[in-house]
């Protein structure tokens, strides 16, 4: 006499699916989205570039709040490009005041020479 075996037919599951099967299971799904905002013209890409550039030299120097105030700026700026491909005015403009406070910093690092050259400085 044949036993009844339970079966499980699974079909189509393309997307983002979660399932479970048998008694006690537990499905558990985490679903990361990211923004996919436009492509950074070519001018905000040579922006993001000289950010990434600046940032990395901060890390070479003696820190102090000053640097850190604007490493945070520079990280904040290189979120806002890469989630929505520009850097606002109002973001522009806070670089502009924190590289104009850090006059010695930008003769000293190149990077940041050619940051306050491509915001207009």
């Amino acid at each position: 006499m044949p036993s009844e075996q339970p079966s499980v037919n699974i079909g189509d599951i393309s997307g983002n699916n979660t399932f479970s099967i048998g008694s006690g299971s537990h499905a558990e799904s985490h679903h990361v989205h990211h923004a996919t905002g436009a492509q950074p013209d070519e001018a905000t890409e040579q922006l993001l570039a000289a950010v990434r550039e600046l940032r990395a030299d901060l890390g070479r120097v003696r820190g102090t709040g000053q640097t850190a105030e604007l490493d945070e700026a520079l990280a904040d700026t290189e979120t806002e490009i890469t989630t929505t491909g520009q850097a606002g005015p109002t973001r522009r403009e806070r670089l502009r005041e924190l590289l104009s406070d850090s006059q010695a910093l930008v003769t000293f690092l190149a990077s940041a020479g050619t940051l306050a050259g491509l915001l207009g400085m």
